[in-house]
C-alpha cells in the first residue's frame, strides 16, 4: 500500500526485520519504493523461514496505514464505562495522570493494588522494562501477559520436567525426524511456514510419518499418514497409555532413565501399569486399530518430534498434558538429539522473549525463580531495586476477578485487547468498568478495551518500533524500525520509563533499546552458575557490551550465547552471516539437554505423574455441546492489523460456527443461516457451516471478531473461565454450550465507501474491501417502505423516489415485493458510493464482481443494469469464495482450471492459476477441491 498518509524514513537499502505474527519468527525484507509503496518479501538468509512468508506476513504492507491509529495521548474525564468523552492531551498531562494515579493507590492500598497486563506483541526490551518496573520498583508481581492465555502450560510443563522453561530442539529437527506428531496443532493455518517446511520434508522423504492428534480434521491433516480424532481433553489419557505401552514393549531407554532422570515409577503408576489399549481407546474415543498403529510407530521410531500448541496448552489440565508428552520422550531418551524431542510451538511472536524476562506473574527475569530467595536477592542487587516482589502475582483470570472485586484498583494494559481475548470476557468488561484507573497503551484507537479506559497512550507499531523478539526455537531476531513514529506515538519501553521516573524510580534512564538489551544480556549471566547452583541455560552474556551499531547489525541466533567471540565480532562490524556463525561457535547451542544434564540442582530431569481427568466443566442437559475455539488462516488476534487488509478478509469474511450436520438438524439450525451460541457465561451469533471435519457433540468457532468488526461475535464472552491449577491457563478448548436459531426476516449485504451506523440490522459483520467497506447483515424489521428503508440503511438523505440527493447524485433501486427482494445503489457523478442487496432468502448476488464496480470512476449503463439485476454483465466474472489469498484466486477459478486443463494435483493447479504458489497455506484446500472433482467424475 502507499504510505502517503504517514511520514517514513526511506532508505535505498532493504531493511531486515521480523514478522509480528506467530511464533515461527519469519524474517522479512521491507523496502520502500519511490512511489511510497512498501514492498514486503521473505528474508532468504533468516534461519527460521529461509525466505518464506505466509499470507499474513506477505500482506504486512497493507496493514501499516494510519486508518484507526491512536496518534496522541487521550484522557477520559468521566468514569471509564463509556459514558465520558475522550479528549486529546499532551504527553506530560497523560503521564502525570498515570504516575500520580499509581502513586496514590500504592500509598493508600499497597503495591498489590496496582497491576500491569502486557502482551506477546511487545518486544523483549519493552517486556524487560515493564517487568523491572513492576517487580523491582513497585514491589509487586502483579504483571501478567496474554501469553498466559496460550503458552503458560508449556512453561509450567518445562519447568516441572527440566527445571527451566526451555524448548530443547530446533526447526531443523522437523527435517531430520522420521516421525512428527502434531498434537492440538493446526500448523497449516497457525504456523504456515513451518508447516510447509514439514510438507517439503515429507515430499523429499516419503517414509517420514506424520501423525495429527486433534478432535477436528483440519487442513494440517492434508499431509498426515494418521489422524487420531481424540475426544476433546483426552490428551493425558492418550500419552499415559503410550507411556505404559512403551514400558510393556520394553522400549524404554533404561540407561538414560537411570542416569539422567527421576520419578519414572510414579509416572508409570499414574499412567496405569496395565496399559489396556482398549480402555485407552474408549477413553479417547479413538478406533483401537488407529491407536495401536500410533503406539507401534512411536515405539519403533527413534527420531520422533512431538510438537504441541494451543490444543494442549489451553486446558484446565494443560500442564499435565505437556508433561504426559514429555514423559514419553524422557522415557525413551528422545530429547536433545537431532530429529527428536518434545517441541512447544509458540503462539505469539515474542511470547518466548517475554518468558525470558519474567513477563509472567510467577516468574523473574533471566529465568530466575520468584520463590527462590537467593535469586530474588541477586536480582534486587543487580537492579539496585528499592523493593522486590516476594510472592507470585495474580495470573490473568485471577487478575480481572481481583479488579472486579476492588482489590486491584489500577491496571495498565499494553498491546492487547482483553475484553475480546479473555475468557468470560463480559466479566473483564465489568471489572474494567469498576476500576479506578485503567490505562491502555495501544496502536489502535477503537478497541473494546480502549472504550472503557481512562488514559490512552499511543504506542509504536510494527515497522516503527525497534528491538528484539525470540521465536519458538530460541532464536533471537531483530525487529527493526523503518517508518518514523506517527503522530505523537512512542515506544512502549520509553513510555514505561517516563512513568517510572515520574514516580521517583531510578534505573530507568535508558535512551535507546540497545541499552536495555545490554542490561538484559548482562543480567542473564549475573550470578549464573555460582558454587552449589546449577547454571541456568538461558544465558546471553556473550551479547553484552554491544555498541548501538553492533546491536543494529545483530543477526538471528539461538540462545544460549555464552561469553566468547560473538559480541566482539559483532562489535567489529562483521557481516551478518559471519556474526551468526561466530555466535553459534561461541557456545551457542542448536539443541539443549544433549548431554543429559538438566537445570535442576542434581542435573536430572523429572518425570511428572499425570492423571487423566475430565475438563472442569462438562456438558449437561442445558449445555450439551462442547465449544472449541481457535484461529483462521488469514487473521491474527482481534484483527486490529490484519483486518485492514482486503485480501486477508476474503478467505473467511464472517464469524462462523462449524458443526456436524446431524447436530445442526437436532438444534434446528441450517448451514448458511445464523445461530446463537450460548454458554453459562455469555452468547454470540455466527453463521452455521458444515466444514466436514468435526465430530458430533462438538462445535468450533474462531476468536478474531470484536465489537468493531461484528455486532455480536466476541467468542471470549462465551468461553468458560476455568483454568489449569498449575499454569493458570484458561480452558479455551472445552466450554459447554447450546445452539439456538437466530431468526431473521431478511439477509443482505452492503458495499459502501464510508462507515455506516447499521441501525436497521439485527446482526452485522464488517469486512474491509479494497475501495469500500462490506457489511454482511441480517434483520428482523420488515422493509415495507423499501425506498425509505434502503436510504436509511445506506445513510442517504431522504428524498422523493428517484430524486437526486444533490447535483450529480443518483438513487437507483429495484424491488420484488412478492419475492422479498430489494436492491438499491447510490451514485454520485456516475461513481458508485454504496449498494444494498436484500432478500428474504440467502440467494444473494456474488460479492466479488460487485467489488469491481468500486474500482471504476464511472459506471457504464450495463453496469447499472447489472446492479439492479444482481448479475454481472460478463459471464465468468465471479471467481467464487477466495481460496488463495496471496494471488486472490477463488474456488470457481480453480474448479474451472481442473475441468478445462485436467489438473490432477495441486502443482498442476498452481501452474494454471498460481494458487498455492507463494506461501502454500491454501494447498490443503486445493487438494480438497481436487478430491471433490474426482468424486464427481466417478
Amino acid at each position: 500500500m502507499k504510505l502517503s498518509e504517514q511520514s517514513f524514513i526511506q532508505s535505498a537499502a532493504t531493511v531486515r526485520t521480523t514478522c509480528p505474527y506467530c511464533g515461527v519468527g519469519c524474517g522479512v525484507n521491507a523496502s520502500m519504493g519511490k512511489d511510497g509503496t512498501l514492498a514486503i518479501a521473505g528474508d532468504a538468509d533468516h534461519p527460521a523461514s529461509r525466505g518464506r512468508l505466509c499470507v499474513k506476513g506477505s500482506a504486512l504492507g497493507e496493514t501499516v496505514g494510519m486508518q484507526g491509529r491512536l496518534l496522541a495521548p487521550m484522557l477520559r474525564d468521566a468514569d471509564g464505562d463509556g459514558g465520558g468523552a475522550l479528549r486529546e492531551a499532551t504527553w506530560d498531562e497523560a503521564l502525570d495522570k498515570v504516575a500520580a494515579g499509581f502513586q496514590r493507590i500504592i500509598a493508600e492500598h499497597g503495591p498489590d493494588a496496582v497491576a500491569l497486563y502486557v502482551s506477546g506483541q511487545l518486544l523483549t526490551e519493552d517486556y524487560y522494562v515493564a517487568n523491572k518496573f513492576m517487580k523491582g520498583y513497585v514491589g509487586s508481581a502483579n504483571i501478567d501477559t496474554n501469553s498466559r492465555l496460550c503458552m503458560s502450560s508449556a512453561v509450567a510443563g518445562h519447568k516441572r520436567a527440566f527445571g527451566e522453561d526451555v524448548v530443547p530442539g530446533c526447526y531443523e529437527d522437523f527435517e531430520l525426524a522420521d516421525m512428527i506428531v502434531l498434537v492440538g496443532s493446526n500448523a497449516a493455518w497457525c504456523h504456515p511456514t513451518l508447516y510447509q517446511r514439514i510438507a517439503r520434508a515429507k515430499e523429499a522423504r516419503p517414509h517420514l510419518k506424520i501423525v495429527v492428534i486433534d478432535p477436528r480434521r483440519t487442513a494440517t491433516c492434508d499431509i498426515a499418514d494418521l489422524h487420531l480424532p481424540l475426544k476433546p481433553g483426552a490428551d493425558v489419557a492418550l500419552f499415559n497409555g503410550l507411556l505404559a505401552y512403551l514400558a510393556q514393549q520394553n522400549r524404554l531407554d533404561a540407561a538414560f532413565v537411570a542416569g539422567h532422570t527421576t520419578g519414572l515409577d510414579d509416572a508409570l503408576a499414574a499412567a496405569g501399569q496395565g496399559g489396556n489399549l482398549l480402555e485407552v481407546a474408549r477413553a479417547c474415543r479413538i478406533d483401537p486399530q488407529l491407536l495401536r498403529q500410533f503406539y507401534e510407530w512411536f515405539a519403533a521410531t527413534d527420531k520422533v518430534v512431538t510438537a504441541f500448541t494451543m490444543g494442549v496448552n489451553q486446558s484446565s489440565s494443560g500442564a499435565d498434558k505437556v508433561n504426559a508428552i514429555i514423559n514419553c520422550h524422557l522415557a525413551t531418551g528422545r530429547i536433545g538429539k537431532p530429529g527428536m524431542g518434545p517441541f512447544s510451538l509458540t503462539g505469539q511472536p515474542n511470547a518466548m522473549g517475554g518468558r525470558e524476562v519474567g513477563g509472567l506473574a510467577n516468574m523473574l527475569a533471566a529465568h530466575m525463580d520468584l520463590d527462590n530467595p537467593d535469586q530474588r536477592a541477586a536480582l534486587q542487587g543487580f537492579w539496585q531495586a528499592p523493593r522486590m516482589a516476594e510472592r507470585p502475582g495474580l495470573k490473568a483470570v485471577d487478575l480481572f476477578q481481583a479488579i472486579e472485586a476492588g482489590k486491584v484498583k489500577a491496571v495498565w494494559i499494553m498491546a492487547t485487547n482483553p475484553l475480546v481475548s479473555m475468557p468470560d470476557a463480559d466479566q473483564a468488561r465489568r471489572a474494567l468498568a469498576k476500576c479506578e484507573l485503567v490505562v491502555a497503551s495501544d496502536i489502535a484507537l477503537g478497541t473494546d478495551t480502549n472504550a472503557v479506559s481512562h488514559v490512552l497512550l499511543p504506542a509504536l507499531g510494527w515497522g516503527e518500533k525497534d528491538g528484539t523478539v525470540t521465536n519458538s526455537e530460541r532464536c533471537i531476531s531483530r525487529q527493526r524500525g523503518f517508518l518514523s513514529a506517527p503522530g505523537a506515538a512512542r515506544p512502549d519501553w520509553h513510555i514505561i520509563c517516563d512513568v517510572a521516573r515520574r514516580m521517583g524510580y531510578a534505573g530507568f534512564d535508558f535512551t535507546a533499546p540497545h541499552e536495555i538489551f545490554d542490561e538484559h544480556a548482562r543480567l542473564s549471566a549475573w550470578q549464573n552458575g555460582t558454587p552449589g547452583q546449577r547454571r541456568r541455560l538461558f544465558d546471553i552474556g556473550g551479547l553484552a557490551g554491544m555498541t548501538r551499531a553492533a546491536y543494529d547489525a545483530l543477526a538471528p541466533l539461538q540462545w544460549p550465547v555464552l561469553a566468547g567471540a560473538a559480541a566482539s565480532l559483532a562489535a567489529q562490524g562483521e557481516e551478518q552471516e559471519a556474526a551468526r556463525e561466530a555466535a553459534q561457535e561461541a557456545d551457542a547451542s542448536t539443541r539443549l539437554f544433549g548431554d543429559g544434564m538438566f537445570s535442576f540442582p542434581d542435573g536430572r530431569a523429572r518425570f511428572v505423574a499425570t492423571v487423566a481427568r475430565a475438563p472442569a466443566n462438562l456438558p449437561d442437559g442445558d449445555y450439551p455441546l462442547v465449544l472449541n475455539t481457535g484461529r483462521v488462516r488469514d487473521q491474527w488476534h482481534t484483527m486490529t492489523r490484519t483486518g485492514k487488509s482486503p485480501r486477508l478478509a476474503e478467505h473467511v469474511p464472517e464469524p462462523f460456527v462449524d458443526m456436524h450436520p446431524q447436530d445442526a438438524l437436532l438444534w434446528g439450525v441450517k448451514a448458511g443461516e445464523l445461530a446463537r451460541v450460548v454458554s453459562g457465561w455469555g452468547s454470540v451469533v455466527a453463521r452455521v457451516q458444515h466444514g466436514g471435519g468435526i465430530a458430533r457433540g462438538s462445535v468450533f468457532m474462531p476468536i478474531h471478531w470484536s465489537a468493531q468488526t461484528a455486532s455480536d461475535a466476541r467468542v471470549g464472552a462465551v468461553v468458560n473461565p476455568a483454568v489449569d491449577p498449575v499454569s493458570g491457563e484458561p480452558e479455551f478448548k472445552h466450554t459447554p454450550v447450546r445452539l439456538e436459531p437466530f431468526g431473521v426476516n431478511w439477509y443482505g449485504f452492503i458495499l459502501s465507501r464510508s462507515e455506516l451506523p447499521l441501525l436497521e440490522a439485527a446482526h452485522w459483520t464488517r469486512i474491509q474491501g479494497a475501495d469500500f467497506i462490506r457489511y454482511e447483515l441480517a434483520g428482523r424489521k420488515p422493509f415495507a417502505d423499501a425506498a425509505g428503508w434502503g436510504r436509511a440503511l445506506l445513510g442517504v438523505a431522504p428524498h422523493e423516489h428517484g430524486a437526486a440527493d444533490d447535483e450529480g447524485a443518483d438513487w437507483i433501486e429495484a424491488e420484488d415485493r412478492n419475492g422479498g427482494v430489494y436492491r438499491a445503489a447510490h451514485l454520485v457523478d456516475g461513481r458508485i458510493e454504496a449498494c444494498l442487496f436484500v432478500s428474504r432468502r440467502q440467494d444473494l448476488p456474488a460479492r466479488a464482481w460487485l467489488a469491481g464496480m468500486f474500482a471504476k470512476e464511472r459506471l457504464a449503463p450495463a453496469d447499472r443494469m447489472g446492479l439492479l439485476s444482481g448479475r454481472a454483465r460478463e459471464q465468468g466474472v465471479d471467481a467464487g469464495p477466495t481460496v488463495c489469498s496471496c494471488f486472490g484466486v477463488g474456488r470457481k477459478t480453480i474448479e474451472i482450471a481442473i475441468r478445462q486443463h485436467g489438473c490432477k494435483d495441486a502443482a498442476a493447479v498452481t501452474a494454471c492459476v498460481k494458487a498455492g504458489g507463494n506461501c502454500g497455506s491454501c494447498i490443503p484446500e486445493i487438494r480438497a477441491i481436487l478430491a471433490e472433482a474426482r468424486a464427481v467424475e466417478n
